[in-house]
């Protein structure tokens, strides 16, 4: 195995940048400093040993708790569904207008060398350029910008692994508003000390032994914020869509391409997923929409084999973006309705992809975000997909601690 100095030789050269302060559309390809280059070698060299209604939560109500309760898990019915006010590609498109000129136009890139060794045309969404680095600001954004003036005076809250924590102190930095995010004690250190620097006040508690609705619940009592989930909720689905929208609109604007074959996108709560699944249905209705997560947090793939919302304990995996222990009843709904099919990788293949990106294509990306490479590459190997697809594929954020970065790819 090459030594983690290579690796950051090849990696980092043609590396983007993510512009965090400004909106718009990213450049496709932007150098790291000189700087930057010979921090990442001196850090490798030591490393080398939910709401039933459209609006948010009211001051003094606890219902987006009681959605995530074992009770209203079993509410899986078409009949359970009832109350349920789903998005729709209209509201996809609504989000659009919204974040154009705020959240940043992400580069669609192909790489041969992938599509000679899958003998497929892969084109890959790279969310990892997004603002705060990962497709989150999308909907934070889009959730935030739906509250009244008097909702904003009383902050949000939200409990979040990192990227939703980024996605949401940005937004709110940016309607005017104070934030608070409870995170666990584990989260990457990257994703902590950016969503400090955003001006949120983050909040710890240890995701093993402690029940973050509870404290958010607790918090939200005392402090009267407005609680915005991380993905079971109208307006955060529709924004996440709006990443799919994007995608076919590039691949018919600059790649010819008028439909996917298949669409390979990761899954966590099931946000993501959703709002991409709206959007690929209205605009590619042929497209098979493929969720993939990680072996050890099967709970996506559980639900939608059982036919209803299945609660694991909380996963043991690298990819800390899907260490959810079940999908709402929101994204579920939606997910079975218009996601083909779940599948799982495991963490090696989620390392697999890391190397790959960097290797190849010169970009960072974190082990979440590598899920739906890895699952593309694993039906490949299964003879499931037919020779000459055209397959997409979300790259959900590149937010991962440098030295954990080289830690992974040097194993």
């Amino acid at each position: 195995m090459p030594s983690c100095s290579f690796w950051v030789c090849l990696l980092f050269p043609h590396q983007a940048a993510a512009n965090h302060n400004n909106g718009g559309k990213l450049p496709v390809m932007v150098s790291y400093t000189v700087v930057v280059l010979m921090y990442l070698l001196a850090v490798c060299s030591t490393q080398r040993s939910q709401l039933y209604t459209n609006a948010f939560v009211s001051r003094s109500s606890s219902r987006v708790f009681r959605v995530m309760t074992s009770s209203a898990l079993s509410s899986t019915t078409m009949e359970g569904r009832v109350g349920l006010d789903l998005p729709t590609y209209e509201d996809v498109v609504e989000a659009s207008g919204i974040l154009k000129g705020v959240a940043h136009e992400t580069p669609v890139l192909t790489s041969r060398t992938l599509n000679e060794k899958l003998n497929a045309d892969v084109y890959i969404k790279c969310e990892n350029f997004q603002r705060i680095g990962a497709f989150k600001f999308r909907g934070g954004f889009n959730a935030l910008s739906h509250l009244t003036e008097e909702q904003r005076q009383a902050g949000v809250l939200t409990f979040s692994s990192g990227n939703h924590a980024q996605a949401i102190a940005l937004s709110a930095k940016l309607h005017g508003c104070k934030a608070t995010i409870v995170m666990p004690s584990d989260a990457p250190k990257l994703k902590v000390k950016a969503t400090k620097g955003y001006g949120a006040n983050v909040i710890f508690y240890d995701r093993f032994t402690e029940d973050r609705e509870a404290i958010a619940k607790e918090i939200q009592q005392k402090e009267g914020a407005i609680f915005v989930p991380p993905y079971d909720q109208k307006y955060v689905i529709a924004g996440q869509g709006t990443a799919a929208k994007e995608l076919f609109d590039t691949l018919r604007a600059d790649h010819g391409v008028d439909e996917l074959d298949y669409f390979f996108v990761c899954v966590g709560g099931g946000g993501l997923i959703s709002g991409c699944a709206l959007a690929t249905h209205a605009l590619s209705p042929k497209t098979k929409v493929i969720g993939v997560e990680p072996e050890a947090g099967n709970d996506a793939q559980q639900s939608m084999e059982k036919g209803e919302i299945v609660k694991i304990a909380c996963p043991a995996t690298i990819a800390d973006g899907a260490q959810t222990q079940y999908i709402g009843p929101m994204t579920f709904a939606i997910m079975q309705d218009k996601v083909d099919r779940i599948i799982t990788v495991t963490d090696d293949e989620l390392v697999e992809g890391m190397r790959f990106f960097g290797e190849r294509m010169k970009i960072i990306v974190e082990p979440t975000g590598c899920l739906g490479i890895a699952g593309l590459q694993k039906m490949v190997s299964a003879g499931e997909i037919p020779a000459g697809s055209k397959c997409g594929v979300l790259i959900s954020g590149g937010n991962v601690d440098l030295a954990r970065y080289c830690e992974l790819v040097n194993a």
